[in-house]
């Protein structure tokens, strides 16, 4: 049975107008099948509907090759837009030229998973009281209200690997198999992408992450990924000023985060500066989880220390600790909603003193990056948030009740800002720290809703 194909070109050969096509990759990170997009990018098929995690930004290999190319018509992804990043993607969306669905991560890759597997729907606890759950229908099971949610199969699936064979047996490395498996499954035509193809036998039998009934043809890659955009550092972290003071830096704020954490526990650190906790974690008994299916995962490396694949949710390059473990985000998804997840920290753009999150879209739901927010919140046992205080237009963030679409309700239970910590008991925020040189009243003043002061450390 010969699965390796001759070229990319050659793999698409009957690729026609109107398919669908899920691509893998996560975040803007490494995991994209470059050669088989330059292919389809190329043959000029139009009027597509791509499924995907995000899109990229403009001259990137990504999925955002073929919008900027005019051949999209439809998206069914996590991120339609991201904070910073204007790209065609946001002018055809808020034109109506394309139709847009955002889904949360880890229920695109159950909705995939359910196709492969015969299943048409499933119930869901994800994005209940969210713009997500508009329309559809919902049950309750055991008092809990719960989201049908369709299985979704797709034409077409552009797959990344590591290595395949002849046979299409295919071997993928350390958290880049992320979305592969559950989109081979839900394809009709599963294409792997591979650095490199061997003989049958080669790939052990216990390192086969896609078998061959579930892959249909195999690619050697022709064009590289462009690594030279991949994971950009952060700028220089400068402290704010409020009251002509500096407050936390991030770093600081991180640190502060990290010394939040119970040990022993299993965390999760979602997009932005959540993601400087991991410098700070040190020997603690904490392990790190990410949606891309990475387990035990430590501080952020750089130059000679990347392994292109060993990176987090962010797709920051990552060093992998003693125990660490690989596995697809259905499993990953599967340990968040499912209650092992000990605390889940995300960056926010609102909370309210409710306890409502807003973290994925400035005001248009189509427009925004759900990631992997909602499920998380769905299965946490405790929610920190760490957000600077005000916006970037001197707006405050903790506001009497978020005028952005939710992301969770009645879910957070801590708070870490440039200026203090605060933690929601018997619903209300209460001041537990404050930056030094500020006080109480200048914290009061900043915040939209009334704060109550416990025992303030400084």
């Amino acid at each position: 049975m010969q699965k390796v194909c001759a070229s990319p070109e050659d793999a698409l050969a009957d690729l026609q107008d109107g398919a669908s096509i899920a691509v893998s990759g996560f975040g803007t990170s490494y995991g994209f099948a470059c050669s088989l997009l330059v292919a389809a990018r190329d043959k000029g098929v139009r009027n597509l509907t791509l499924v995907s995690n995000g899109l990229g930004a403009v001259g990137q290999l990504r999925g955002m090759l073929l919008v900027a190319s005019g051949q999209v018509s439809k998206l069914i992804v996590s991120f339609s837009s991201r904070p910073g990043m204007r790209t065609p993607a946001d002018d055809l969306i808020e034109s109506g030229d394309i139709e847009v669905e955002l889904v949360p991560q880890g229920i695109l890759v159950e909705r995939m998973r359910a196709a492969g597997a015969g299943i048409p729907a499933f119930y869901s606890p994800v994005g209940v009281g969210t713009p997500i759950a508009e329309g559809k229908e919902v049950r309750y099971f055991d008092g809990k209200p719960f989201i049908l949610e369709q299985a979704l199969a797709v034409d077409y699936a552009f797959l990344k690997a590591y290595r395949g064979d002849r046979l299409g047996n295919v071997e993928m490395r350390g958290s880049s198999r992320n979305f592969n498996p559950a989109f081979a499954k839900a394809a009709k035509h599963a294409i792997v992408e591979v650095d490199e193809v061997v003989d049958v036998g080669v790939i052990d039998p216990e390192r086969v992450g896609l078998p061959t009934i579930l892959v249909d043809r195999v690619v050697q890659k022709t064009v590289e990924p462009d690594q030279a955009q991949l994971a950009p550092r952060r700028p220089a972290d400068k402290p704010r000023e409020y009251f002509g003071k500096p407050s936390w830096t991030r770093q600081e704020m991180a640190r502060k985060t990290a010394a939040l954490l119970p040990a022993p526990s299993f965390v999760n650190l979602g997009t932005g500066i959540p993601t400087l906790v991991s410098n700070y974690i040190g020997d603690r008994d904490i392990t790190l989880h990410g949606e891309n299916g990475i387990l035990g995962y430590g501080r952020m490396v750089h130059g000679d220390e990347i392994d292109h694949d060993v990176f987090n949710a962010s797709g920051q390059f990552v060093a992998p600790m003693p125990g660490v473990s690989y596995f697809d985000s259905v499993t990953s998804f599967e340990m968040a909603r499912s209650g092992k997840l000990d605390a889940v920290v995300l960056g926010a753009y609102q909370v309210d003193q409710e306890g409502n999150l807003a973290n994925f879209s400035l005001g248009d739901a189509r427009l925004g990056g759900i990631g992997g927010a909602m499920d998380l919140v769905a299965g946490k046992r405790q929610l920190i948030i760490m957000m600077e205080h005000r916006d970037s237009k001197d707006r405050a963030k903790l506001v009497r009740q978020a005028q952005f679409p939710l992301t969770g309700v009645n879910c957070v239970d801590v708070v870490v800002t440039d200026l203090a910590i605060l933690r929601r008991i018997d619903g209300h925020f209460v001041v537990e720290e404050i930056a030094d040189g500020f006080t109480f009243d200048e914290i009061q003043a900043l915040t939209e809703f009334e704060l109550k002061q416990l025992a303030v450390s400084r």
